[in-house]
């Protein structure tokens, strides 16, 4: 090899370097290391859940994928446990973002509406994270649950608040609409295909399997299930919902 291909190789060895990408044997770029950060680390768990599912989080993965050793990995998270925690938080965090600031003056159901349907669009960027979004703050007590999570709960109060609703009304109709939210989206999002590449619904979703004389209504509702419009069906409860808290007051 010359002088000047020594040189030239060099020089893109240390590119490659200062970029913190190195190439591996098979051409796959391993993992920027970079200073780290808590949003980081959670960030990492978010998209790592959002690729592989939930069972592919450990420690020792995530420190993995941000090129650093598991160790490092403790001073943002204490354990399994205050990560997991630490996603709910993100979750919420990502809902209040793209919510904005309440405007001052709002339509009550018209926001409630917009927050179901951001809930709905952010459930539907991280399908994995929802059975933990709904589930595990119900071991956790009310105020110490992730804060970007009380925030939402208590945009969602001043909201019915705003429509004329304080006390135990207020308390009723927020549980209801909490209620319908999380359950739609936790019923919706976790429909599990049973064969993907197959454009019959009844094949697709495994119902040719059950047998017709015994289940006959949920093969017939086979093509329903396989194509519908989450949004949608989701706003149009939340209406039939909230025409029937409110019609007394």
């Amino acid at each position: 090899m010359s002088g000047d291909e020594r040189g030239e190789r060099n020089g893109r060895s240390a590119s490659s370097s200062r970029r913190g990408v190195a190439s591996s044997g098979q051409g796959t770029p391993s993992p920027v290391r970079g200073r780290l950060t808590r949003a980081r680390v959670l960030a990492a768990a978010v998209a790592l859940a959002d690729r592989e599912g939930m069972p592919a989080l450990t420690m020792r993965r995530l420190a993995t994928d941000l090129g650093v050793e598991p160790m490092a990995l403790y001073h943002y998270a204490a354990g399994k446990d205050e990560l997991l925690n630490g996603m709910i938080e993100a979750f919420y965090a990502e809902v209040n973002e793209r919510l904005g600031p309440v405007p001052p003056e709002v339509d009550w159901r018209a926001e409630v509406h917009r927050i179901a349907a951001v809930f709905c669009a952010v459930a539907d960027t991280h399908p994995a994270l929802l059975p933990l979004v709904v589930a595990r703050p119900l071991s956790v007590p009310l105020a110490r649950r992730p804060t970007s999570m009380l925030r939402l709960n208590e945009r969602l109060l001043d909201l019915i608040g705003r429509g004329g609703y304080d006390g135990a009304q207020a308390l009723w109709i927020y549980r209801a609409l909490a209620g319908w939210i999380l359950g739609y989206l936790l019923v919706d999002k976790r429909q599990i295909v049973d064969n993907p590449d197959e454009p019959e619904p009844l094949l697709r979703l495994g119902l040719h399997r059950l047998p017709a004389a015994e289940y006959p209504r949920l093969r017939a509702l086979a093509p329903l299930l396989a194509e519908h419009d989450a949004p949608t069906e989701l706003a149009a409860g939340l209406d039939i919902l909230l025409d029937a808290l409110t019609a007394e007051h």
